[in-house]
């Protein structure tokens, strides 16, 4: 085990009020999500979740921004992570249209708790071995998001479909999310936008164009949104393989074509000395010094 100093001992083991009250309200509304599905009023439950979403993406970065990060912060947002975007998220379909389908809902249901288990401990595992700026696999939010913003569409009656077919949708996605979280696919993470950086005037332009854009229509916007997310990860690591693939080719197009122009050697066994071809090479009478022989006669 490493010789921590006294200073970095006590910063893992503090607790810090500020970020880890973000884990508690992302906590309690992963909770509050579960209650208002007993109680039969989905819509506020997917709200619930949405609002977990966004207290989880404060809490590490204002831990970051004050500089008050602690194993205890790490290990509390994971479990309150695992609660809100885990169980949640599974529950919460399951109340709502996956219960019908019998087995085959509550089996959905626990693929999807499994795969944010699953990504959750890779997640903590791989912690400084994988690039920052891209998640392997859908993040745990993410999906929750995706799953939450199927069934708030749906309850807001902006799809007219039969209950069954509205079933297998929710079973579709469920299974979906849960897969893709396990998946090597990489996601963009973000991270690498700073809150404490100072970017210029028209970002926050764009930022009050978003938020008026979502508030326009924010089940519609907030899922597609999350589709667009959700399979943005396929698309990068088709891309990145199509890019291997090419530079593949290239390195081989590159051997093959070395191999092709290096000539054979001039004093090899099978090449034959002709001072006629070989202009560059001098004849031996003909080097620089030496007196040329007499012309013939009627040469001039």
């Amino acid at each position: 085990m490493p010789n921590l100093s006294s200073d970095e001992t006590r910063r893992r083991r503090s607790i810090y009020l500020l970020p880890n009250a973000f884990t508690t309200a992302n906590l309690f509304a992963g909770f509050y999500a579960v209650v208002q599905a007993m109680n039969g009023r989905f819509e506020m439950a997917a709200i619930a979740i949405f609002l977990a979403m966004v207290f989880d993406g404060m809490d590490g970065r204002v831990a970051r921004l004050t500089n008050t990060q602690s194993a205890f912060g790490e290990q509390y947002d994971s479990l309150s992570d695992m609660t809100s975007f885990g169980i949640a998220p599974a529950l919460v379909m399951y109340e709502w249209s996956l219960q019908g389908l019998g087995r085959w809902g509550w089996l959905a249901a626990f693929i999807y708790v499994v795969g944010a288990a699953l990504r959750l401990a890779r997640f903590n595992t791989n912690i400084g071995v994988v690039d920052k700026r891209f998640f392997q696999g859908l993040p745990s939010p993410a999906a929750a998001a995706l799953v939450a913003g199927f069934l708030w569409l749906a309850v807001d009656n902006k799809l007219a479909l039969e209950n069954a077919t509205i079933a297998w949708m929710s079973f579709g996605f469920t299974v979906y999310a849960g897969i893709a979280m396990v998946t090597n696919a990489p996601f963009y993470s973000g991270k690498s936008f700073a809150l404490g950086r100072s970017v210029p005037f028209w970002v926050l332009l764009v930022l009050v164009g978003v938020f008026v854009f979502v508030s326009s229509d924010p089940p519609v916007v907030l899922f597609s949104l999350f589709v667009v997310y959700g399979l943005s990860g396929w698309v990068i690591m088709a891309w990145r393989w199509r890019r291997a693939r090419e530079l593949t080719r290239m390195r081989h197009a590159g051997t093959d074509e070395r191999d092709v122009a290096v000539p054979p050697s001039a004093f090899s066994a099978t090449h034959t000395f002709d001072p006629k071809q070989d202009a560059s090479v001098k004849q031996p009478d003909q080097a620089d010094g030496a007196p040329k022989p007499p012309a013939r006669p009627g040469h001039f």
